[in-house]
């Protein structure tokens, strides 16, 4: 038993430094793939990115974001728990499934696990969560979110999905075209930005409108 303990703790001590140095080495380096991208592949997509700095990405798409996923973003310190528990009332309830992850969340999950997994996953997407707000801070988490999140079929980040759907850079972003893409975001294997037609065009205006709520109330702040 004692040789198992010692074991278990050799173990957790391990993931607990290689996931620090993880966490560390991605706060200054792009992303260079992600197990998603690995899915696409393995599934016969090829795979669009374009690593492209915050800066260099027009503010409207971080508005976007914030507008579409995580109202609360500057705000909190990872974990929405309102929306958590809302959405955990909303699916004991039944019909449609609604998560309540946060930004940082979905980074923490895109950046370094899997899509699935149960339990086992949210308990690993929290710890790595806890590491990225602190380490990282909101300007690099937000930058790494447009830059690796799924914006279309083996299509990844803002400035992939730009050229894709409006053909120009993510530098220049019109808050609608923003907004498109954002909508895109939660089921990008189902959604186009171009000439979209029934959910995904009322809910990129309705992000469109938002967008400047965001600006006006400064909901923008951390990561301008």
């Amino acid at each position: 038993m004692f040789t198992a303990l010692r074991l278990l703790l050799k173990i957790v001590i391990g993931f607990i430094v290689v996931s620090l140095l993880w966490v560390g080495i991605y706060a200054f380096v792009p992303v260079p793939f992600t197990m998603t991208m690995a899915g696409d592949m393995i599934g016969g997509h090829s795979v669009t990115k374009d690593w492209t700095p915050l800066s260099s990405i027009d503010p409207n798409m971080a508005r976007a974001a914030i507008a579409g996923e995580d109202a609360k973003f500057c705000r909190h310190h990872g974990f929405d728990w309102g929306a958590i528990a809302g959405a955990a009332v909303h699916n004991a309830d039944g019909g449609r499934i609604r998560g309540g992850s946060t930004i940082s969340q979905q980074t923490a999950k895109n950046t370094f696990l899997f899509q699935g997994g149960g339990y086992v996953r949210k308990a690993l997407e929290a710890w790595f969560t806890l590491l990225i707000e602190t380490i990282w801070g909101k300007r690099r988490i937000m930058e790494v979110y447009l830059n690796i999140a799924e914006t279309g079929i083996g299509t990844y980040g803002a400035e992939a999905a730009a050229m894709r759907y409006f053909n120009h850079s993510a530098a220049h972003l019109s808050p609608t075209e923003a907004a498109r893409i954002a909508a895109v975001l939660p089921l990008p294997k189902k959604r186009e930005a171009v000439a979209p037609t029934g959910f995904v065009r009322r809910r990129g205006n309705q992000i469109a409108r938002y967008v400047g709520i965001v600006r006006r109330g400064g909901l923008d702040a951390c990561v301008r």
